[in-house]
């Protein structure tokens, strides 16, 4: 069986990713940003690990996780995890900006620095869940899309530097997805929400099973997935 350490399967894209690869079998490795969250995550997925640890907070990951037993084996890790707060450059802080790199890009950067030996020695899958805002910026998205081109960059750097050793790399770029995130950016954006003209999670899931049991003689470097509506 293969055994997957995931990023914000709390809810959205990462509940989606989660549940499918559980109903199958596989073993999961479920990151949760503390203790209770964790136990939450453990009663939700039977059988699977989690692995605690402060997205937000990077500088103490390593410590963190060197008080955990870590998996000896990562056949993918997926950074799903991601936060967002919209806000004209004018008024942003560095408080507010500082969060969305942590979250979004640093802490991506970090967990993949201490499982790349496992990665390796699987001939692993990096998947990194960005966002059309990886490859488009527009007004009031300046700190959340800084932070997903920035992941595109780290994304893209990784697949050059680990080709030799086996492990793929892919970006997946969801449009608009029916999720807490989207509803929390239409409070933001004083609009109504209707989930039902967005992409469902389970959608995005299946592009990333797709580009998880590809062949090991194709790779999806890039992919983005839009509303269908």
């Amino acid at each position: 069986m293969a055994t997957h350490v995931i990023t914000g399967a709390g809810s959205g894209i990462g509940e989606a990713v989660a549940r499918r690869l559980h109903e199958r079998g596989d073993d999961l490795v479920l990151h949760a940003r503390d203790a209770g969250r964790a136990k939450e995550l453990a009663a939700r997925f039977p059988g699977a690990k989690t692995l605690v640890g402060d997205l937000a907070d990077p500088d103490k990951l390593s410590w963190a996780f060197s008080h955990q037993t870590l998996p000896d084996r990562v056949d993918s890790l997926l950074h799903i995890a991601g936060v967002i707060d919209l806000g004209r450059v004018g008024d942003l802080t560095p408080k507010t900006w500082r969060h969305q790199l942590n979250v979004n890009l640093i802490a991506p950067a970090e967990l993949t620095r201490h499982f790349l030996p496992q990665l390796r020695a699987a001939r692993g899958h990096v998947v990194f869940v960005n966002s059309g805002s990886g490859l488009h910026a527009y007004a009031d998205w300046a700190a959340y899309a800084a932070s997903k081109h920035g992941l595109k960059a780290l994304a893209d750097s990784l697949r050059h530097e680990e080709h030799g050793n086996g492990v793929r790399v892919t970006t997946v770029y969801p449009g608009r997805t029916a999720s807490p995130m989207q509803a929390k950016v239409h409070q933001q954006e004083g609009k109504e929400y209707d989930p039902s003209q967005w992409i469902a999670p389970e959608s995005v899931a299946t592009t990333i099973l797709m580009a998880l049991d590809l062949p090991r003689d194709a790779e999806v470097n890039d992919l983005t997935v839009r509303p269908g509506r």
